[in-house]
Order: C-alpha cells, then structure tokens, then sequence
C-alpha cells in the first residue's frame, strides 16, 4: 500500500502563503486522482483542490484563484501552493487519493494550518 504524509503547515497571517507538501511512499503514477482535503473545526471534511495523472485540476470555490495544486509524478509528490491567505482557510489538510483510499491510503495525520492575526 501507499502511505502519504503532509508537512508544511504552520501559524501564518491573513494574507500570507504557505506550501504544503504531500509526500508517498509509494508510486503515485497509477493513481489518476489525488487531491487536498481538510477539516476545519466543527466542520465536515472537504475537498478543497484535486489534480489528475496528466495535470488536470479542479479546486473549490472557496479557494479558486488563491491555492494552486500540482504533482510529480517522478517524485511521488502533491503540493498545495496556498496564496492569499484568509481565517477561514484554518484547517488540519490532508492528502488523498480521490476517491480516498485507493491502493490502500488511508488518513493520515494531517498538518495543521492557522491562519491568525
């Protein structure tokens, strides 16, 4: 099975940016969906932007215009280049495949993003 861990999050400002990186253990070049999700307090988890084997990509409203996703393939990695920053972005984000489990991924632990002033 593949295993995916996030890193990169962090305290950051209305307005400022953070890169989250999604790490597998395994090859990711079979897998056509992968996506970030996250889970704000309170709230259901949500999928927030999804990119597919050749490049293709969908993101929320909510964050269209601001986040930008992409993978390699080579390096079994999916980013999250997050721009623009605002509170309601506050959330544990996850990586997944899309739908979620896939090969076998299950969730992991998540990093942690805040967005405060």
């Amino acid at each position: 099975q593949v295993h995916l861990a996030e890193s990169g999050g962090g305290l950051v400002q209305p307005g400022g940016s953070l890169r989250l990186s999604c790490a597998a253990s395994g090859s990711i070049f079979s897998i056509n969906g992968m996506g970030w999700y996250r889970q704000a307090p309170g709230k259901q988890r949500e999928l927030v932007a999804s990119i597919t084997r050749n490049g293709m990509t969908n993101y929320a409203d909510s964050v269209k215009g601001r986040f930008t996703i992409s993978r390699d393939n080579a390096k079994n990695t999916v980013i999250l280049q997050m721009n623009s920053l605002k509170l309601e972005d506050t959330a544990v984000y996850y990586c997944n495949t899309i739908p979620p489990g896939i090969r076998g991924v299950s969730w992991g632990k998540g990093t942690l993003v805040t967005v405060s002033s």
